[in-house]
C-alpha cells in the first residue's frame, strides 16, 4: 500500500537547542534512555572497535541542563551497538558487541535492567532451557510501555538477522514472534504505538533499504508494509544507523525519524560515510510524510549516523526529541547533545 502523499501543510517544525557538549561524552554506537528528566548514556566507542568504560552517563535537563558519571562495582561490560528501551521507569539493555575480538556479547538471554532508584542487576530468564535470541549487535529495541520489550534484528558473529524477539519482564519469558519482511539488516531501526510495531531503514550488506514502512501487529503476530518513495521529498531518503521514534505532537500519535548513515564507508566500521542531516514525521492516522525544517539560535545538530535518541513524553502538549553523539562525515566521534521541541 503506497502512503499517500496529498499531505496538509505542517506547522510544527521545532526548535533545535544545543543543551550540553562535553568531552566525556564524546562517542558513536551508544545507547540513550530517557526516564523522567534525565537522559541515561551507557557504551559506545571514541576509537574504531574500542568500548569506552562502564561508567553510565546521566544528562539532566529539568532546570539548567547538567551532567554527571555514575560508577558501580556491579554493571554491564562496556560494549558498542548495543540497544535499550524504557519500561515501567527502568532502562533495559540487551547484548551487544565487546571484548578484545568485539564479538557479539552472549550472556544467554539476560537483560540488563538500569533502575535510577537503585543499579544494575542482570534479569535471567526464568527458564534457562528454553529458547533465546542470539547475541548480536547494532539491533534495535522498543517498549509497549506495559510489560514488554521488543528486540529485532541486527549483526550476529556472522551476517544479519531479521527475527523480531519479545521478553516479557515480569515473567522473564522470551517469545520469538515472526520473522519481519526480507531483507535481512542491521542498523535499523523500530517503534512502538498504538498496539503495532513500526520498523525502517537499515543496512543489508549491501546498500541501505528505505522507501518502506514495515508494520508488525502485537495481537495477529503478522507483517504488513506500506511504501513510499523515498525521494527526500515525499519521504525520507533510504538510510541505517539513525531513528524512529514515537512521538505525539497536536494531540496525535506520529512517528519522527531523523538522521542516519546514506552511503557506507569503503572503509566499513572503521571509516564514516554519507551522513543525513534531516527530520521528518509520519502521521500513523493519515498516512503521509513531512519534512520539518526546524530552527534554533544555537545553529543546527552536524549531519550524523551512528547516534542514538529517545522521547522526553510531556504531560501535557507536544512531545520533544533528545539526541546525542554519533559519528560524522569528517569520522570523528560527536560530542553534542541536542534537544528538538515541539
Amino acid at each position: 500500500m503506497p502512503v499517500n502523499i496529498g499531505k496538509p501543510i505542517w506547522k510544527h517544525n521545532g526548535t533545535w537547542m544545543r543543551l550540553l557538549a562535553s568531552e566525556r561524552l564524546r562517542r558513536s554506537s551508544q545507547v540513550v534512555s530517557i526516564i523522567g528528566q534525565n537522559a541515561y548514556i551507557f557504551g559506545g566507542e571514541v576509537q574504531p572497535r574500542k568500548p569506552v568504560d562502564d561508567q553510565l552517563d546521566v544528562v539532566s535537563f529539568a532546570g539548567a541542563p547538567s551532567h554527571h558519571i555514575k560508577s558501580a562495582s556491579t554493571a554491564p561490560s562496556p560494549r558498542v551497538g548495543s540497544a535499550s528501551a524504557v519500561l515501567d521507569g527502568k532502562m533495559y539493555l540487551f547484548s551487544g558487541r565487546g571484548g578484545t575480538e568485539m564479538a557479539a556479547i552472549e550472556e544467554e538471554g539476560a537483560v540488563w535492567s538500569f533502575d535510577p532508584a537503585s543499579w544494575w542487576s542482570l534479569i535471567k530468564p526464568a527458564d534457562a532451557s528454553k529458547p533465546y535470541p542470539p547475541a548480536r549487535s547494532y539491533h534495535c529495541a522498543a517498549s509497549d510501555e506495559k510489560s514488554t520489550l521488543f528486540f529485532h534484528a541486527g549483526c550476529p558473529e556472522k551476517g544479519r538477522l531479521s527475527d523480531l524477539w519479545k521478553f516479557d519482564v515480569p515473567s522473564r519469558t522470551w517469545t520469538q514472534a515472526a520473522d519481519a519482511p526480507a531483507p535481512e539488516r542491521g542498523g535499523t531501526s523500530i517503534a512502538y504505538s498504538g498496539g503495532k510495531l513500526y520498523r525502517m531503514n537499515g543496512f543489508d550488506g549491501t546498500t541501505e533499504q528505505g522507501g518502506s514502512i514495515d508494520i508488525f501487529d502485537v495481537d495477529s503476530n503478522s507483517w504488513s508494509t506500506k511504501t513510499f518513495k523515498a525521494d527526500g521529498n515525499d519521504g525520507p531518503e533510504p538510510r541505517s544507523v539513525c531513528a524512529l521514534l514515537p512521538i505525539r505532537i497536536a494531540k496525535k500519535n506520529k512517528l519522527l525519524t531523523l538522521f542516519g548513515e546514506r552511503d557506507p564507508s569503503s572503509l566499513g566500521h572503521a571509516g564514516a560515510g554519507k551522513m543525513l542531516g534531516d527530520v521528518w514525521v509520519y502521521d500513523i492516522e493519515e498516512n503521509w510524510w513531512t519534512k520539518l525544517e526546524p530552527e534554533g539560535s544555537d545553529g543546527l545538530p552536524d549531519p550524523r549516523g551512528w547516534f542514538d535518541a529517545d522521547i522526553v513524553k510531556a504531560e501535557e502538549g507536544n512531545d520533544s526529541v533528545v539526541v546525542h553523539g554519533g559519528l560524522g562525515e569528517n569520522n570523528e566521534r560527536l560530542k553534542d547533545v541536542w534537544r528538538l521541541s515541539f
